[in-house]
């Protein structure tokens, strides 16, 4: 399968973006920055409420450590 990986056109050229894909009933989302490592895979359902999460949210249910 031959994945077409997109990322924001608000992105900037500094490499740190995350991309998508949309892949037959399922998002997948890498990290730009290592395209080999691997990629999380999500139902639409569970893509569409990270993202209202994001959007609603001030991050304070997630934390990078």
């Amino acid at each position: 399968m031959n994945i077409k990986w997109r990322k924001s056109t608000r992105s900037e050229d500094h490499g740190n973006c995350v991309e998508l894909a949309a892949l037959p009933n399922a998002i997948a989302l890498r990290d730009s920055q290592a395209p080999d490592g691997g990629h999380l895979t999500l139902t639409p359902h569970a893509f569409a409420t990270l993202v209202h999460r994001l959007k609603e949210d001030t991050h304070t249910w997630f934390y990078a450590r």
